[in-house]
């Protein structure tokens, strides 16, 4: 087989300003052809989540720019959303306009602590995929305050299982320097099935469905990072939204119930919704957010108050109309 040497060092990736517009893999080596990143600070990949004391509870608004979103499930700074929903139902579509829509709020940012920094993490995805993705955020001139971080489907399972890891520790340079950032896992469905692939190989105990007993863990240390720093620390927050695929929209499946009760809260996506033309498509009776309503501009709380329980009445009016008139 190959040559395999130690480095004697723990893995770390570069972090920093310089990373904005690039795209970058698992380890943080750049795979944009634009050649080799410019002065830069690197930060350990496996770090420890802010203690209690260092936190604060979330109560500044991360607005998405879609309506459905920011009015009925609003996100906070430093909250953890999950996005969840079967294949093809606009999983990506979500987190990629929520990236294009934070141009207008950054052009006219002051200064560093205005703007939100964006941090798309793609695992097991096509090459293809990512490239495209490329085009349109730089064609949408959000390039500018993102970094990619990409884990193609071609990689190694190790390289999949760590770019998370990686882009968070690229988060957490903002984060911890008193600014505020956003960052997506797109998705870590395909992260369980890639460490799933390793802990078989080293032949670790399958559990359910086959994922080995510290699966959870592998998804609260990860969510667990992105927090909203108190303001003796900097203040500064790393807004977390995590992608998971369904089967068959089962949402009680072991990764999805798992990813579930680690974040603050879902989004629920249907493809029925998809297919009558409803979209984003939101079920909103299932999409929660359990702390984003603290977040909510006054103005808005005002006006979407009763909005969610008027679509119920109006369901289950719906329901009631489906009877026959006689």
């Amino acid at each position: 087989g190959d040559l395999v040497k130690r480095t004697g060092s723990i893995v770390d990736v570069p972090a920093g300003k310089a990373l904005l517009g690039r795209v970058v893999d698992g380890l943080g080596l750049p795979i944009d052809g634009l050649g080799s990143l410019c002065d830069h600070e690197r930060r350990r990949v496996e770090v420890k989540a802010p203690g209690i004391i260092e936190r604060k509870s979330v109560h500044e608004p991360m607005q998405t720019g879609l309506k459905a979103v920011d009015s009925l499930v609003p996100i906070g700074r430093g909250q953890r959303e999950l996005i969840i929903g079967d294949r093809q139902t606009g999983k990506t579509a979500i987190a990629i306009d929520t990236i294009l829509n934070q141009k207008d709020l950054n052009s006219r940012a002051t200064s560093d602590k205005d703007i939100l920094y964006c941090v798309y993490v793609a695992v097991g995805q096509k090459r293809s995929t990512v490239a495209q993705l490329v085009q349109i955020l730089s064609e949408g001139g959000a390039l500018s305050y993102s970094i990619l971080v990409a884990a193609t489907a071609s990689d190694p399972a190790p390289l999949q299982f760590l770019a998370p890891y990686s882009g968070c520790a690229m988060g957490e340079y903002f984060r911890d320097n008193g600014m505020h950032a956003l960052i997506i896992y797109d998705d870590l469905s395909k992260q369980a099935v890639a460490y799933r692939q390793m802990s078989l190989l080293l032949r670790r105990p399958p559990g359910r469905e086959a994922f080995p007993g510290d699966v959870f863990y592998l998804h609260s240390r990860l969510l667990e990072r992105a927090a909203k720093r108190s303001d003796d620390t900097g203040a500064g927050s790393l807004t977390a939204l995590p992608v998971i695929e369904t089967q068959a929209g089962d949402v009680s499946a072991y990764i999805p119930t798992n990813v579930i009760s680690i974040t603050d809260g879902q989004i629920c996506l249907e493809t029925e919704l998809f297919y009558r033309g409803i979209r984003p498509a939101i079920n909103v009776g299932l999409s929660v957010s359990r702390v984003g309503s603290a977040a909510q501009l006054k103005t808005m709380k005002q006006v979407c108050g009763s909005l969610k329980l008027e679509l119920a009445q109006y369901r289950e009016v719906a329901a009631f109309a489906q009877f026959g008139s006689d």
